[in-house]
């Protein structure tokens, strides 16, 4: 009988070597042994533990049919009784993160099995699920694999065998925001004093509390003369022509679109629709100038108000997608307009 320890892996259907955007809508599937990064995994594991079995889902059905992946997950779970189950890495696909931090976080709360995944830290998905598993920080590309599999590695045999882990720092996986006590050789007000009189010095010294940093983005100087300003429409809501033609995510955006509407005074449905999976789209499919305010610039553009209506809008979907891909769909879209010479921008969300 074998004394090594099991691990259950699971990957998208890109890494699991099935296809790429053309088979995300595949449902989840269970496979005799290790496929794709599970077989670097199992090296990494240096005979200790054994792949045995790895379930491949497409992005899109997992987000998309929760429940039921969960369900199927869940269930190979029990039946292959894994000592622990690894997911991804994920990096910083966002689909991928989601669908790794909910299977992460059902099999750990509700089976009691220790869980590892790995992911770039602005994932959204390691929000889901850091508090109930191990989420190692990784690249934000599967550049990164080579370093996070190795990682991932030694942190999944140690919860195999049942050693505590150390520091996250030390470890190489993302806080979970767990307190501890520690017993230290200075007491707590010394060490303030000191990191306070360190701060006064231009000195770098490590807080015990990190903060999170945000972005400050200083606002743009008002128009001038809006009679004669062209004013263009974005959105975070997920209006796409029918058949959403561009493929745009309906949660975890990886993409923007941009549709011309030079000849049209709004948008009509069916025409246009909302691909958002984030709220109920009900009423922005009846009528999607309610997210795209296409009809009531046009009037302002008759009358007068203002200049002109850019000759097109653009869109993407908000939920779950990832700083990184909001700053880089921003940057983008915003060179545009300005070369396009647009004086101004609404940006509606949901």
């Amino acid at each position: 009988m074998s004394d090594k320890f099991k691990v259950l892996y699971y990957v998208n259907q890109f890494f699991g070597q099935v296809g790429g955007e053309d088979k995300a809508g595949m449902s989840p599937e269970h496979r005799p042994g290790k496929v794709g990064p599970a077989m670097g995994f199992e090296g990494a594991l240096k005979g200790e533990g054994e792949v045995v079995g790895t379930i491949i889902c497409g992005d899109n059905y997992f987000n998309e049919n929760k429940e039921e992946s969960l369900k199927f997950i869940l269930n190979t779970v029990k039946e292959t009784s894994p000592d622990v189950v690894v997911a991804g890495p994920a990096f910083n696909a966002g689909r991928y993160g989601m669908a790794c931090g909910e299977l992460a976080k059902a099999v750990a709360a509700e089976l009691k099995i220790p869980v590892v995944t790995g992911m770039y830290v602005e994932n959204p998905g390691v929000d889901v699920c850091k508090d109930k598993a191990i989420v190692v920080s990784t690249a934000d590309s599967a550049a990164g694999m080579r370093k996070a599999l190795p990682a991932m590695a030694a942190i999944a045999s140690k919860l195999a065998k049942g050693i505590e882990l150390d520091e996250p720092e030390k470890e190489g996986y993302i806080p979970q925001g767990i307190r501890k006590t520690l017993f230290t050789e200075k007491r707590g007000s010394q060490r303030a004093v000191e990191m306070l009189i360190a701060r006064f010095k231009g000195e770098e010294f490590e807080t015990e509390m990190p903060m999170p940093v945000f972005d400050q983005v200083d606002p743009a100087p008002a128009i001038k003369d809006l009679s004669k300003a062209t004013i263009a429409v974005c959105t975070s809501g997920g209006i796409v022509p029918e058949g959403n033609p561009d493929g745009i995510q309906s949660a975890s955006a990886q993409k923007w679109g941009k549709y011309d509407v030079s000849g049209m005074n709004g948008l009509n449905a069916p025409d246009f629709y909302s691909t958002h999976g984030g709220y109920d789209t009900a009423y922005a499919n009846e009528n999607p100038n309610r997210v795209v305010p296409l009809d009531l610039l046009k009037d302002f553009e008759k009358e007068g108000i203002i200049g002109k209506v850019h000759d097109w809008f653009y869109t993407t979907t908000g939920t779950g997608t990832s700083v990184s891909n909001a700053q880089k769909f921003g940057t983008e879209i915003g060179k545009e307009l300005l070369n396009a010479g647009v004086d101004g921008v609404i940006l509606t969300s949901t």
